[in-house]
């Protein structure tokens, strides 16, 4: 009989031939503008730490003093043994934040989408997903058992039709789509998105991974930034970016937090979140409150860096942006990683990005408030150098 494991390494051939292959890259410090990657110090434009907080001093003393009381780890369920004074506060933080009912928060935001999806629609219920979403809003949608379309990116006009079409023959349903799309930094439709939800008695539910407490005059997020605080929608965030921590969570009314405590099944039969990660987020989440600056500094440096590229590479095409996400086009995966190693040469961490991670090979160049107009510069220089 043939070997019933000989088919992975044929795969790993494959991968590797088409340039898709990926390993780690370790990273020898703490997080920041500069690191330490394997061995080499490089400014770092590949983090998702937009505001800088990963490796804030507060966040560190309110995640210490939360292990030294309460141990390494939440020992189990919410349901069951895992539940701490800290997860309750930091729920409400979230809230308050986000201007809702109330909210949940999970273990990791990939475990809030499929237990948000897979609670609230099933094999009688219709989902519409935008092709870009993040993997774990499309897992969500498949393990929901629920009938599927992807309609092409930001088309309205086609949610719009399709619901039409065949709204009446499902039960319910959900449109998912991301706030900020994380490969190619521009913002979802959203008002566009809550009209037709409206009109189809459909449910949204928008992943603010990459906007939460970057967008919006306060740093609710997209939410807000559209002008759309108070409608009733489902707000999915992660704790793990801008707030520099580890988790999910999901925002919105009483009855859809009552009903995801008793139906999401990766809140309830998952660990819950270590007393370390819940004290993090919280002390972020006042940071994020108090300090505005961070968020304008953030800003500041992605109308710099936009600016110097006009300048410096006139030729350089950048994908639509309105985040601190900028990334350009190249014309095939070997050329990305190409590009991706001059970059480190140079001293710039800014990743290559690839199928089947996206349609077309790209760099990913990511900023955070802490980055100095030093470190723009010598990005931009290092490109100029190398285009």
């Amino acid at each position: 009989m043939p070997n019933p494991y000989a088919w992975l390494e044929q795969s790993l051939e494959t991968i590797h031939r088409a340039d898709w292959y990926r390993s780690v890259k370790t990273i020898q410090s703490s997080p920041g503008a500069t690191v330490i990657l394997d061995g080499q110090n490089v400014i770092n434009f590949a983090s998702n730490d937009y505001l800088g907080l990963a490796g804030d001093k507060r966040l560190i003393e309110a995640a210490t003093r939360a292990i030294r009381e309460f141990g390494t780890g939440s020992t189990g369920s919410r349901l069951l043994s895992g539940h701490r004074e800290l997860h309750g506060e930091l729920e409400q933080a979230i809230a308050s934040l986000k201007q809702t009912e109330d909210a949940v928060i999970f273990s990791s935001g990939y475990l809030a989408n499929l237990g948000a999806i897979t609670a609230l629609v099933g094999k009688r219920d219709l989902i519409l997903s935008d092709q870009y979403n993040h993997s774990s809003l499309k897992n969500g949608a498949i393990l929901s058992g629920a009938t599927i379309i992807e309609y092409p990116h930001n088309d309205t006009e086609t949610v719009s039709r399709e619901l039409q079409q065949i709204r009446n023959n499902y039960r319910r349903c959900l449109i998912l789509t991301d706030a900020v799309f994380s490969m190619d930094g521009d913002l979802c439709p959203l008002p566009a998105l809550l009209s037709i939800g409206e009109e189809f008695s459909c449910m949204v539910l928008v992943d603010e991974a990459h906007s939460t407490a970057v967008l919006g005059e306060g740093g609710t997020g997209c939410v807000e930034h559209f002008g759309c605080t108070g409608k009733q929608l489902i707000q999915m965030g992660t704790l793990s970016k801008a707030l520099g921590s580890l988790g999910g969570y999901v925002a919105g009314t009483q009855a859809l937090i009552d009903f995801l405590r008793n139906r999401a099944p990766s809140w309830i039969y998952t660990t819950a979140l270590p007393p370390g990660d819940t004290a993090a987020a919280l002390a972020a989440i006042e940071i994020v409150q108090q300090e505005p600056q961070r968020r304008n500094q953030l800003w500041e440096n992605v109308a710099y860096l936009k600016q110097l590229v006009q300048q410096e590479l006139p030729n350089l095409k950048l994908l639509p942006s309105e985040s601190p996400i900028i990334c350009f086009q190249l014309a095939n995966a070997g050329e990305a990683v190409q590009v991706g190693k001059q970059l480190i040469s140079g001293g710039i961490f800014a990743p290559a990005i690839r199928p089947p991670t996206v349609p077309t090979s790209r760099i990913r160049i990511s900023l955070m408030a802490t980055h100095q107009k030093v470190h723009i510069e010598k990005l931009v220089k290092v490109l100029v150098d190398i285009l």
